[in-house]
């Protein structure tokens, strides 16, 4: 387990700002819960206002469900590019169910994906990411507020 603190969350979040930039996106959706803080950052680093968040169930509890249960209540406005946020593509269901979701509910829209971390084993490969995961992250947000 590698625990993952705010120091090192700071600097890739920059340089995940950096990475990003070029797509100009006009939306940020966060994926809860992971994606919730570095979409947080990621705004605030790229001036972006409209900030939306989706939530999937793929587990009650420790039990793995058979498929994964999109909550999707978004709505874009005028909106053509929207950067999709997640903190790790570990397994890359989630990611690769929401992305998805998204083309097919959003057709005229141009999702791309980024996390700041990316397993190699995972099914789904984000558009941007920062770190190659080859262990369990331990985000500081899930473990300093305990």
């Amino acid at each position: 387990m590698k625990y993952y603190a705010y120091e090192e969350f700071k600097n890739d979040t920059n340089t995940l700002i950096s990475k990003v930039k070029g797509f100009q996106a006009e939306a940020i959706l966060a994926i809860a819960r992971g994606g919730l803080t570095l979409s947080h950052a990621m705004a605030e680093g790229l001036d972006i206002r409209e900030v939306q968040s989706i939530r999937t169930e793929l587990y009650d509890k420790t039990c793995k469900r058979d498929s994964i249960t999109v909550f999707d209540s978004c709505e874009f406005k005028s909106v053509k590019r929207v950067l999709v946020v997640d903190d790790i593509a570990d397994s890359g269901e989630t990611l690769e169910v929401i992305m998805k979701h998204l083309q097919e509910k959003y057709s005229e829209i141009e999702f791309k994906s980024c996390t700041l971390f990316y397993k190699t084993t995972s099914i789904y490969e984000p558009h941007f990411w920062v770190n190659e995961a080859n262990d369990w992250i331990d985000f500081f947000w899930e473990r300093d507020f305990k």
